[in-house]
């Protein structure tokens, strides 16, 4: 090799050297400062303690008969402010942020469901919400938060509505589901899911706002910490035995309410889950998704007024359209 070559071959490698180098100050070192940060924010935060700790929520309207509103994973009570004056002159609203989620204490905690039914019940009792007529209503995650507290306390409400139930077989099918989804909700259903989730400053942005969230909804999802996601998505969403819950409401008024095109919560799944009561109304919403409430919350509203006079017999499936309800 000539001295020429030798020359131009040391400065292509000088040159290589330089743009990792910058590559590694620009890009990766920020990435795991931003990584370390968040992950020593919550192995340093103090351990969860439920007399220091309170939920934050917000009572709304003015009527007599009562509503408990949980949020799904990433959500916030803020969640369910859509069209309130369809509902708030009839029934007295209790909107929460579940622990861990919107301007709830995020401690160090496992984020069980029995955690969060712990939290959850602290709340209802100091309100008195339990008081046997109360309606529960729950999205996602907290759909199932909403049956596993209608299981534990039968006495304290009158039933539920329940909306985007997520019923899973195992992981690996949540893990299939999620594979048909936006690079961002694959890694987020991922081995990489906790990792995702310490750098969530960086991909909470509108570049990755799913099409189906609104903006106040979006932002408010950076509410959260890696802890928090990761544990409720494995201790909640898919550990979860919903059908041993099932056996101890199986004849609690329920009505599902679920979008036929939800590729988040399995449709067939939901549907064979609620046929299981002898007391439910399974209501399809055709060309719903997964956040129907966010299109039409009077899917919900026209659900909830009508609960009181609902007759429900040999488990009734009712479909219907968005536009027609």
């Amino acid at each position: 090799m000539n001295k020429a070559n030798k020359i131009k071959k040391w400065s292509l490698l000088k040159f290589a050297k330089n743009v990792l180098f910058i590559i590694l100050i620009v890009f990766i070192l920020p990435i795991s400062a931003i990584a370390a940060y968040e992950y020593f924010k919550v192995i340093d935060a103090p351990k969860y303690n439920p007399e220091t700790m309170p939920l934050n929520y917000e009572i709304l309207g003015l009527g007599e008969k009562k509503i408990i509103f949980i949020h799904g994973l990433t959500g916030s009570k803020n969640y369910w402010k859509r069209n309130l004056k369809a509902i708030n002159q009839t029934h007295k609203l209790l909107l929460i942020d579940l622990l861990g989620f919107g301007d709830s204490p995020k401690p160090n905690s496992d984020y069980s469901l029995d955690t969060q039914l712990k939290a959850l019940e602290k709340v209802i009792i100091k309100e008195n919400f339990n008081d046997g007529q109360t309606i529960i209503v729950g999205h996602s995650m907290g759909a199932t938060i909403a049956l596993a507290l209608l299981a534990k306390h039968k006495d304290w409400f009158d039933g539920a509505v329940i909306s985007g139930l997520p019923v899973y077989k195992d992981q690996e099918e949540f893990k299939e589901i999620m594979s048909g989804h936006a690079v961002f909700d694959r890694i987020a259903s991922s081995k990489y899911a906790t990792l995702t989730c310490m750098l969530h400053p960086i991909f909470m942005n509108k570049i990755f706002k799913p099409d189906n969230l609104t903006d106040d909804v979006f932002k408010d999802a950076e509410k959260h910490n890696w802890q928090s996601f990761a544990n409720s998505l494995k201790e909640i969403v898919i550990q979860t035995d919903l059908y041993t819950i099932a056996t101890e409401i199986k004849d609690k008024k329920i009505i599902f309410i679920h979008g036929d095109q939800d590729t988040s919560a399995p449709f067939q799944n939901a549907k064979r889950f609620a046929e299981t009561f002898t007391n439910a109304e399974f209501i399809t919403v055709k060309n719903g998704d997964h956040q129907l409430f966010l299109k039409d919350p009077n899917i919900i509203w026209k659900a909830i007024n009508q609960f009181p006079n609902t007759t429900i017999k040999n488990n009734k499936v009712k479909n219907i359209t968005l536009n027609e309800f």
